[in-house]
């Protein structure tokens, strides 16, 4: 079941008597009575369905004074005029299928403009409508992506491995402060590790101050002093004294 919806609504309107077109080039404005309109009224545009009307009604009591029925848009059922964007000419018809042309005119261009915009939209759907019940009735092509006898295809995947030796380089490189530097390349000169305390050579810390110390005093002790031997021999006088 179809309703009828309001499209557009203006509550003044004016309507002329129109001399007969005398060429193709199309109504002018300028050759109507613009000052004396033949009725004011209230122009209001329903839609039921696909269809659409301009109806003009009186503002107090809504009686109808004239219908218009639009099948398409631009189209004889209405018409701009070739000298101004306020001024149409209507087809109108009665209940007996006769038919006339009349002025239509507007006090504002605002008011011409919504209904130039409310005539677009309905036709604008009305096309849709047809094409989305058009592609129903037509029997759509399938796409067929299977493989044809003796068809292959060749796929190239590339897999990044992301293992623990990546993460445990990356560590590293902080540990050492972030400088990037990198080991010494090898065979080349290593420092010997310190000898063990188990080592033959190793001498007490006496011995060797000892002998650094006659390094340096050697000129002195040399000059009438004892020879190093007998401070190690121990005295008879003192028995307690203990041999180095």
């Amino acid at each position: 079941m179809e309703y009828e919806s309001v499209v557009l609504i203006k509550q003044e309107v004016f309507v002329y008597k129109i001399p007969p077109r005398q060429s193709n080039r199309g109504y002018r404005a300028a050759d109507w009575n613009l000052a004396e309109p033949t009725w004011t009224g209230r122009l209001r545009m329903v839609s039921k369905g696909k269809t659409l009307a301009v109806k003009l009604e009186d503002k107090l009591t809504g009686a109808l004074f004239a219908n218009c029925p639009i099948e398409t848009y631009p189209g004889v059922a209405i018409e701009a005029v070739s000298d101004s964007s306020r001024y149409f000419v209507l087809r109108i018809q009665d209940d007996n299928g006769r038919t006339a042309f009349i002025g239509l005119g507007f006090g504002d261009r605002s008011d011409s403009f919504d209904m130039n915009v409310a005539l677009q939209d309905h036709f604008k759907w009305v096309k849709n409508e047809e094409q989305i019940a058009k592609e129903k009735e037509e029997p759509q092509q399938q796409l067929d992506l299977g493989f044809k006898e003796g068809e292959t295809i060749k796929i190239n995947m590339k897999i990044t491995k992301k293992d623990g030796s990546e993460g445990g380089s990356r560590t590293g490189a902080k540990k050492t402060g972030g400088l990037g530097l990198l080991p010494p390349p090898p065979g080349g000169n290593k420092i010997a590790p310190p000898p063990s305390a188990s080592s033959p050579s190793h001498q007490p810390s006496g011995v060797a101050a000892g002998t650094t110390g006659q390094s340096d005093w050697g000129e002195f002790t040399s000059a009438g002093a004892k020879p190093q031997t007998t401070a190690t021999t121990p005295s008879k006088t003192n028995a307690n004294w203990v041999q180095f």
